[in-house]
């Protein structure tokens, strides 16, 4: 192997900056679909749009008011919708014109809707809007959002031929796939990769040696110790070209990163065989390449499912705001220590992330215990019934004296849980899904356990509205993955209309 190190990307933008990208382009795309529509107006009329010496608008514009209210948000989410904001990763420009494509149709045809339905309002209920006008704003809206987004795309490209904006890569394989992979990262940097090592899958010094003389790029190690490069070298994205790799060195890769490094990974095309069902097939350069961990949703219901969770976190939030007050004062008098209690959890495909919760336990409390108690549980212990044969309690720990006073109370009507609705605002939860599990509880699980990493967890689930904690570990798992398989928005709704009674039962204290 190598001998020499990585270097360390030294071009990477400071991480407000894209954010600050993708901010701008949001602001000047609502500015141009509102100008887009404006002129579309103009040309087809050629009447003022604002009443003259006022910033009124004129009476010939004044129906098209409310239509303009409802096209620039319809044409901003469409956008969204595309993805039109994700600057990060490989593009192509065809790609580009189609998903541009997609989002001026799309909202042209909501625009279009709009305008039959709501008729310009009570005051213009017999107005007649012009066809014309509708099909100008959708070319004009096209050309100028889509050229600006180009004209963005451009610079990006020219920004990462000077090495600038490229995301950290690390190969695993040293195969012919391998180097195939590496030579068109290489040679096309405004794909948007920088390749900065590869770690082997075997010791066989002879399989590494064409690679460093023919593309100049280091092999760091092992794969054994993937994770450690990846922290080490902060790598963004692994690219897998080796089939030899298994599923459980993979999971468990991304469980030792822990929740501050944000990693995608891909597989090469011939690891087809040994692919989970959550997968995507994008291109990079002419390489086909598939994405790995997507939520087992289409787009569709994943927009859907995300669109709720957004709605009803923030009308929850706003709803129990009096509560949220209640239970901070009672958290502050019971015991000292912070208001909210900050506690690593696994979500999606093993990514760990930080659950919010009132704090319900001492400062001092020791999770040994309960590390213990859930132990026994995943495994069957019969030992792991804290409470009787008539009413078991499955994985919770017999008059845990680590519980304050005000504690017990909240855990009892599932108050402590409300902070987790700035969880789901972050994305990092739903509303609805399987219970978050500890990181130590996840190092108990068999392969199939793992399964119920597959969706994002939730505030409240099927686990949750079915017995909760009088069922064994085996049978809550077998109740998330029927909740993952048979995902629907009705399906949420019933679970949540079941969770108000389940609250008032207390069946959070059991």
């Amino acid at each position: 192997m190598s001998n020499a190190a990585p270097e360390i990307p030294k071009n990477v933008m400071p991480t407000w900056v894209m954010p600050a990208v993708k901010l701008g382009a949001f602001a000047f795309d609502a500015m141009l679909a509102a100008l887009s529509f404006l002129a579309a107006f103009y040309v087809r009329e050629g009447d003022p749009i604002l009443a003259p010496g006022t910033w009124f608008w004129s009476a010939e514009f004044a129906p098209y008011s409310g239509i303009l209210m409802f096209a620039v948000p319809a044409r901003l989410v469409m956008l969204v919708y595309q993805r039109a904001y994700r600057f990060d990763g490989a593009f192509s420009y065809s790609a580009e014109a189609i998903r541009f494509m997609k989002a001026a149709t799309v909202s042209s045809l909501l625009t279009v809707a709009w305008a039959f339905l709501f008729r310009g309002g009570f005051a213009y209920r017999e107005f007649s809007y012009s066809r014309s006008i509708f099909i100008a704003d959708f070319f004009i809206s096209l050309l100028l959002i889509g050229g600006f987004h180009f004209a963005i795309r451009r610079v990006q490209a020219g920004l990462r031929e000077r090495g600038i904006n490229l995301i950290p890569t690390m190969i695993v394989g040293t195969s012919n796939e391998a180097v195939q992979t590496v030579r068109e990262l290489t040679d096309r940097k405004y794909l948007g990769y920088k390749v900065i090592g590869l770690v082997a899958t075997d010791d066989d010094d002879s399989a590494l040696a064409g690679i460093d003389s023919v593309m100049d790029i280091p092999i760091v190690g092992h794969v054994n110790e993937l994770n450690e490069y990846i922290v080490r070298y902060r790598i963004q994205e692994v690219i897998i070209t080796d089939d030899s790799f298994s599923g459980d060195r993979l999971f468990e890769a991304m469980m030792k990163l822990g929740r501050q490094q944000r990693v995608e990974f891909r597989f090469a095309p011939n690891l087809f065989n040994v692919l989970p069902q959550k997968t995507s097939v994008d291109q990079i350069g002419v390489l086909p390449m598939v994405r790995l961990f997507r939520e087992p949703l289409t787009d569709v219901q994943r927009f859907a499912k995300r669109l709720s969770d957004i709605i009803l976190a923030l009308v929850a939030g706003i709803l129990t705001l009096p509560i949220w007050l209640v239970a901070a004062i009672l958290v502050r008098i019971d015991s000292k220590g912070p208001l909210i209690y900050r506690q690593e959890r696994v979500g999606m495909d093993g990514r760990v992330f930080l659950c919010l919760k009132f704090r319900s336990m001492r400062i001092d409390a020791d999770e040994t215990m309960h590390r213990e108690a859930y132990r026994k549980n995943i495994v069957g212990d019969a030992e792991a019934n804290a409470g009787d044969e008539t009413l078991p309690v499955y994985g919770k720990v017999k008059d845990d004296p680590r519980i304050t006073r005000v504690g017990k109370f909240l855990r009892r009507t599932s108050i402590d849980e409300l902070p987790q609705l700035l969880n789901v605002l972050r994305g990092e939860m739903s509303i609805v899904g399987p219970r978050p599990p500890i990181p130590y509880e996840v190092e108990e699980y068999d392969i199939w356990h793992r399964k119920r990493l597959d969706m994002k967890p939730g505030i409240t689930g099927l686990w949750q509205v079915s017995g909760r904690n009088r069922l064994t570990f085996d049978e809550m798992v077998k109740i998330d993955l029927y909740y993952i398989e048979n995902w629907s928005l009705l399906l949420d709704a019933k679970i949540i209309l079941l969770t108000i009674p389940a609250v008032f039962r207390g069946d959070g204290a059991r």
